[in-house]
């Protein structure tokens, strides 16, 4: 018996494949079985043999990140150039309504990135809630960007140009009043 911190680490170690250990680890947290800190904090007691990759994949995690798809999609947005932003963060509108929770966030111009699978979203609940959700960034005035997750790998120029492009409409218009916290 181990802690499940330990456990995932010590598995990890023994992975050679970078995904599958950002699987396991992102499905540790966001199961919470365990937190980010408590996986940093495990691997910072492990010593150095055989940490260089779950350290690698720890990265996107303690930014934000729940999934494979959306480390990519953390890298891919470090490597744009645009401004930093927030992964997986509540949004609401000047009223405290809840509108989404974006896997990414730009907060300065008030720019949702969706990382949108058919898996996750093609059964009927699924589709009701993506359409919901994309009808609330409508209503509120964001401009929402919706990327497959194969996309991030086999065509991540094309994703970046279309990154740029959805980040300068955003800020060519005035940026509407949404908060990433609940207004009292």
């Amino acid at each position: 018996m181990a802690p499940v911190p330990r456990a995932v680490i010590d598995a990890a170690r023994r992975l050679t494949g970078e995904d599958e250990i950002q699987a396991m680890m992102a499905e540790s947290v966001q199961r919470r079985f365990c937190t980010t800190d408590l996986l940093t904090r495990e691997l910072d007691q492990a010593g150095r043999n055989g940490t260089a990759l779950p350290r690698k994949a720890l990265l996107p995690l303690l930014a934000g990140a729940r999934s494979v798809a959306e480390a990519d999609a953390w890298r891919l947005w470090r490597r744009s150039g645009l401004p930093p932003g927030h992964w997986n963060v509540p949004i609401f509108d000047a009223n405290g309504n809840y509108i989404a929770t974006p896997d990414f966030w730009c907060d300065e111009v008030a720019f949702a990135w969706e990382i949108d699978s058919f898996r996750h979203h093609a059964d009927p609940d699924g589709h009701r809630a993506t359409v919901a959700r994309n009808a609330r960034y409508a209503a509120a005035g964001i401009v929402v960007l919706q990327t497959l997750p194969s996309r991030l790998r086999t065509e991540p120029d094309e994703v970046q140009r279309e990154l740029r492009a959805a980040f300068r409409a955003a800020q060519s218009r005035p940026r509407p009043e949404i908060l990433l916290k609940r207004v009292a």
